[in-house]
């Protein structure tokens, strides 16, 4: 699986690229389906502490595009937070695959 990382008012960390690459790595071993991946890091000027740290996770399978996006304090928990949503989405797109 291909992964593009890009990066908005944050500076780029291999850190964060190794993390996601982890966690999409582990989908794409259940859901062999999975073509590619975009992951996208934005930093947003906020008063609170509790967000502010967005990660946005696109990943394309035949016929459609999965999307899920976290908003959180750090780029860590907004990433674990995004990746279960895209892994509720696979699991849902995989039973409607398989009804057919």
């Amino acid at each position: 699986m291909n992964i593009n990382f890009e990066y908005k008012d944050v500076s780029a960390s291999k850190r964060l690229e190794a993390l996601a690459t982890e966690k999409l790595e582990k989908l794409e071993a259940k859901y062999d389906f999975i073509v590619n991946a975009d992951v996208y890091f934005k930093k947003e000027n906020t008063t609170s502490d509790e967000t502010g740290s967005i990660t946005e996770i696109r990943i394309n399978v035949p016929g459609t595009t999965l999307f899920a996006q976290a908003n959180n304090g750090k780029f860590e928990s907004s990433l674990a937070k995004a990746a279960s949503e895209v892994a509720t989405q696979l699991r849902k797109k995989k039973d409607k695959m398989q009804t057919y």
